[in-house]
């Protein structure tokens, strides 16, 4: 599966009520870090597709978003359980970072 893009009309339904654990990326166009870590996201969603699901906020777009879980720095990712947010990780440096914060 590939990333899907969140909203703030679709985040209740594809993040808080999914069946899944949710993965969800705050990013932004001109972030080059967060262009950096876009393939490692498509590895996870292809990789884990059937545990977890992957999503992407562009905060250009979704300011609400953005405010609502006061990310300051891009990346950050926060991983969704159950409609509930952990921690989150911010910029993080490779992929097995990622799957660790994540336990995958």
């Amino acid at each position: 599966m590939t990333p899907i893009t969140i909203t703030k009309e679709n985040f209740d339904s594809e993040v808080l009520q999914s069946k899944l654990p949710v993965l969800v990326e705050f990013w932004a166009p001109w972030c080059g870090y967060c262009r950096r870590i876009t393939p490692v996201l498509d590895q996870l969603a292809k990789q884990y597709d059937d545990q977890l699901v992957v999503g992407k906020v562009n905060i250009d777009e979704q300011p609400e978003l953005e405010e609502r879980f006061g990310v300051e720095i891009i990346p950050t990712l926060y991983l969704f359980r159950g409609g509930e947010a952990s921690e989150p990780i911010v910029n993080p440096g490779s992929k097995a970072q990622i799957e660790a914060w994540a336990g995958l």
